[in-house]
């Protein structure tokens, strides 16, 4: 079990009163407040370097930290460890005799997964676990959400894992870690997420990894894809003979790598029999002429046969692709990297691929260092967060491995998510 520190819990009489101290006096940022309803506790963090503090005022009087602060006055209530698999940790713990408050994580704040160790199994001490991103239960879980006229379906081709550094950029560890809790080589875990739209044709934005790549490559990339695409399609009602476009946000191997399959024969050809690929020209161009900085996303399998099998059709730029669905290019993550704007009955929805591919790189620094124009990414993303705050436009993260989509919101310049 590896664990770090995540934060401190401090039981407080009056929010308002504390905040003279932390935030006025001290001069610290506080956070938006949450109301952890299974703990009839009002939370608000504080981050102070690599972690955070916790502020803790009772919503009622019966409530664990009201009793507390009845008992012994406000002060240091417990400390908190981040794991990667909570229920794993647990499991340990009552293995070496340890004296658990939660034998099972319940809901705790920023939808996490938490659960509480005796004080008598740590010195004295509360010790409470966190897992940071609860697994999603069913892998290949759908969310449906009407727009006006369309249909629009997130779906899972499972998950995959990249370095966290790579993914942060120039980010200190000490930072990101608190929003994506790296393994033993130092990779979070991500999903993968194509969209349907269901409107006067079916298409599908983007199709996962597919299921080409060999164990090697498996086992870098620590995939773990069950049970992937077309599961996922038929729990949504869908089959690949269903779909009608197939539009890509870029060709990288996680976004493009389900364009193809390879048959009982191993020849491989396109996954979507009835479809046309829709591909930006430079994207085509730079995916089939990679250099030395972009080869290793690039993988020819995944695209060369849509070519040889006459099913793709270049666009040059800025245009609509069926009714109620338009690309606009960001650059940024690569040259010709596109992002989907989907709009009916004038409310609007945009899949942004990997201009922001986390709810973790809402902040306009936090980019990841896989992008080889780093500045067009920060001009776009700038420019889109802004947009996408004055219309309440509906946000889909195709990497987040807990939200799939939500509303971004903003408080006194920091940002966060409302998941849909």
């Amino acid at each position: 079990m590896k664990a770090v520190l995540d934060h401190i819990g401090i039981a407080v009489r009056d929010l308002n009163a504390a905040l003279a101290f932390y935030r006025d006096a001290l001069g610290l940022e506080i956070e938006a407040p949450e109301d952890v309803i299974s703990q009839q506790v009002r939370a608000r963090f504080v981050p102070v370097g690599s972690a955070t503090l916790e502020l803790l005022e009772a919503t009622a009087p019966d409530s664990p930290i009201a009793k507390y602060v009845e008992k012994r006055g406000p002060g240091l209530h417990h400390i908190t460890l981040r794991v990667e698999d909570i229920a794993g940790a647990l499991a340990q713990l009552k293995g070496r005799g340890a004296r658990l408050i939660d034998e099972q994580p319940r809901p705790g704040a920023e939808g996490a997964l938490v659960a509480f160790i005796h004080p008598s199994s740590a010195h004295g001490v509360l010790v409470e676990l966190k897992q940071a991103s609860p697994v999603i239960a069913d892998p290949s879980g759908i969310t449906k959400h009407t727009l006006g006229d369309l249909e629009l379906t997130s779906l899972h081709d499972g998950f995959f894992r990249l370095d966290g550094g790579s993914m942060f950029g120039v980010v200190p560890k000490s930072l990101w870690s608190a929003k994506a809790v790296p393994d033993e080589r130092n990779r979070i875990r991500l999903a993968m997420r194509p969209l349907v739209v269901r409107g006067e044709k079916t298409m599908i934005i983007d199709a996962g990894l597919g299921d080409k790549e060999d164990t090697k490559f498996r086992d870098i990339y620590g995939v773990d894809r069950v049970p992937g695409l077309d599961a996922s399609l038929d729990e949504a009602g869908l089959s690949p003979e269903d779909i009608d476009i197939v539009l890509a946000t870029h060709l990288h191997f996680d976004h493009a790598g389900g364009f193809t399959t390879r048959d009982a024969s191993g020849r491989v050809r396109p996954r979507f029999p009835r479809a046309r690929y829709v591909v930006r020209r430079g994207e085509w161009e730079d995916a089939t002429h990679p250099h030395e900085r972009n080869r290793a996303s690039y993988r020819p399998d995944n695209y060369v046969p849509l070519a040889e099998a006459g099913v793709l059709d270049l666009v040059d730029d800025d245009r609509t692709i069926m009714p109620g669905v338009r690309v606009r290019r960001t650059g940024g993550h690569n040259m010709h990297h596109q992002m989907v704007w989907i709009e009916s009955a004038g409310r609007r929805a945009a899949f942004v691929g990997d201009l922001i591919p986390t709810t973790a790189h809402l902040p306009d620094a936090w980019i990841m260092g896989f992008d080889l124009y780093p500045m067009d990414t920060l001009a776009a993303k700038r420019a889109f967060v802004q947009e996408a705050l004055a219309r309440r436009d509906l946000v889909y993260f195709e990497h987040d491995p807990v939200v799939a989509a939500g509303y971004i919101t903003e408080e006194s310049g920091k940002r966060h998510v409302t998941p849909l």
